[in-house]
């Protein structure tokens, strides 16, 4: 498949400690950025929630406390990310529902 991209497009996908957007936190942010020329970036971390992580969730993900425990917390790395998808249309799985709302309110908090 041939895209023409007028702009580039950024794919997100976010593993978190819940589905309640108002509650939970993003454990893991990773973003693919395709530009018109065709060429990829990838940003990718994990981050400290800085509450616990549900057994529920790491059994879905696979990310434990010990493994965020000396990660950084969302608001440490929030400019680099807005910089990243900076003029990107944004893409992603269920995306529009819960990863890209999500990642807006984590950048308001």
């Amino acid at each position: 498949m041939n895209i023409q991209l007028a702009r580039p497009i950024a794919v997100l996908d976010l593993e978190t400690t819940g589905t309640n957007l108002a509650l939970d936190r993003i454990v893991e942010i990773a973003i693919v950025k395709v530009n018109p020329d065709g060429s990829q970036s990838v940003k990718r971390k994990i981050i400290n929630p800085e509450m616990k992580i549900p057994e529920g969730a790491a059994a879905i993900h696979g990310i434990t406390d010990e493994m965020v425990k000396d990660a950084p917390p969302f608001r440490a790395v929030a400019n680099e990310f807005k910089q990243f998808i900076e003029n990107c249309d944004l893409a992603g799985y269920n995306s529009n529902r819960f990863d890209w709302p999500l990642l807006m309110e984590e950048f308001l908090r």
